[in-house]
């Protein structure tokens, strides 16, 4: 499976750290050339420096102008685009009563419009090298709902669509499309929303872990960022070439239920 990635080349967005770090990194230990990006561009320059192949640009998820550059940007540098991992994201927890229409407005251009706009930019030249993967990071909660995310949890149910839709539309150019939706995982995101779930559900910091993010999920423990890694680079492989349009779970049994 390994040498099938070879020189193929990679944009990862929100890949400064966490996932989609993890997701680079693994990439990059299979021959792909990866483009990471991120607004924490000191952090970003120093992760892409200690990787094989790789380089890192800023781009700000919620530019236009800046989504389209970081693509067009790669394909100046490598020539062309094999895989996109749309992984950028942020949160905010509050009831609908109280949540910011510009903290909403900002998720979604975020969590949704960006992937759409780099999808858009990406497919052509997959389509004319019929050969391309596009891996969306959503959530578990793209597949169930939890209170307090109005947001976050509209932003991936709308990214499990477009995912399905890039599917159907990139299936005769031999391009695949998935969604991966894991439960929480171990990354600086997740730690940011202790103080805030504790708020609104009005318990101690100390509980959120236990009572709110492990509460569904029969494996009660939190994700490691590489191991959403590793299944996105088997997607990423021509051993998945069949696999597209589905919502692959990592979420410890949590839609089990």
């Amino acid at each position: 499976m390994m040498n099938t990635m070879d020189n193929k080349v990679a944009i990862v967005t929100g890949a400064a750290s966490g996932i989609g770090l993890a997701i680079a990194q693994e990439l990059a230990m299979r021959g792909v050339h990866v483009t990471l990006s991120d607004i924490d561009e000191k952090r970003g320059n120093e992760v892409a420096a200690e990787l094989p192949a790789a380089h890192f640009q800023f781009a700000d998820m919620a530019s236009e102008e800046d989504c389209q550059r970081l693509v067009a940007d790669t394909i100046v540098a490598k020539g062309h685009v094999d895989i996109l991992v749309n992984n950028a994201g942020i949160q905010y927890v509050a009831p609908i009563t109280e949540f910011p229409t510009a903290k909403w407005r900002g998720i979604i251009e975020i969590m949704l419009t960006a992937p759409f706009l780099l999808t858009k930019e990406a497919l052509p030249g997959m389509y004319e090298r019929k050969w391309g993967r596009v891996i969306n990071i959503a959530s578990v909660h793209a597949l169930r709902a939890s209170a307090f995310k109005s947001a976050y949890v509209a932003a991936k149910h709308g990214l499990l669509g477009l995912t399905r839709v890039t599917a159907l539309e990139g299936a005769e150019h031999g391009v695949t499309c998935n969604a991966i939706c894991p439960s929480y995982v171990r990354t600086a995101l997740v730690e940011k929303q202790i103080a805030s779930q504790a708020q609104v559900h009005g318990i101690p910091e100390s509980e959120v872990v236990e009572k709110i993010m492990l509460s569904e999920a029969p494996i009660r423990r939190l994700l490691e960022p590489a191991e959403v890694a590793k299944l996105a680079a088997y997607l990423c492989s021509d051993d998945a070439s069949g696999i597209t349009g589905s919502a692959l779970t990592i979420d410890c049994g949590w839609t089990a239920h």
